[in-house]
């Protein structure tokens, strides 16, 4: 008997044309997806606030509303939906705004190819982020200067502080369970928990607060 897995549900919100169509055809042609495409912010958040999708595709530039306003407003509406910004332009500034607002990674549109945009996807779906432990390390210093601050990591329970750790190390939520020995519904509840006790939006920034405290001492 072949297992049932549910699909990915994915919202692809880009106002180029020409770049949207592209992704679209590679995406609606994986079995695995189920894609719904717009081409502005307001439309976006309508389809939040009717039918949170699990990750979002969202342009860094858009006319009106910038993808860093509607990110943010995305994780408002809807906490769980991982947010993934595409950009033409390697803008650090952009790359921090995105973070802070609660975006799960970040993809350039003219290095990605239209197969990188699908695995990006399903990795997000998973629970991964799209910045890697070293990529965090080379973006610290930069990050600490426009952050909040240091949040107190005294306030996580040693079960916390485990999965911080390994989310640093880019792990999934399927792997941090099966190294803790913990369901999948509970690395969630502490990712959670790990994000509101350090008043942050998404795991990357977790991730990057980890590897500036020192948290992780083999990254």
């Amino acid at each position: 008997m072949s297992e049932v897995h549910e699909r990915i549900r994915v919202l692809l919100v880009d106002d180029q044309e020409l770049f949207r169509r592209g992704v679209s055809m590679v995406l609606s042609a994986d079995p695995t997806l189920d894609l719904i495409e717009v081409n502005g912010g307001d439309e976006a958040l309508t389809q939040v606030a009717e039918n949170p999708p699990d990750v979002v595709l969202l342009d860094v530039r858009m006319p009106g509303r910038s993808g860093v306003e509607i990110c943010g407003a995305i994780k408002a509406t809807s906490p769980t939906t991982g947010i993934i910004m595409l950009t033409a332009s390697d803008e650090e500034s952009d790359l921090y705004e995105s973070i802070k607002s609660g975006a799960s990674g970040y993809l350039l549109k003219d290095g990605s190819t239209y197969d990188q945009v699908a695995e990006a996807v399903r990795l997000v779906a998973s629970g991964q982020s799209l910045i890697s432990p070293t990529m965090a390390t080379k973006l610290l210093e930069e990050f600490v200067q426009i952050s909040k601050g240091p949040a107190p990591s005294a306030s996580l329970t040693a079960r916390e502080l485990q999965v911080l750790r390994l989310v640093a190390r880019g792990q999934s939520n399927r792997e941090i369970a099966g190294e803790l020995y913990i369901s999948e519904n509970t690395v969630k509840n502490h990712i959670r928990n790990i994000l509101e006790k350090l008043q942050m939006k998404s795991r990357m920034e977790a991730a990057m607060y980890a590897v500036r405290s020192k948290l992780v001492d083999d990254l």
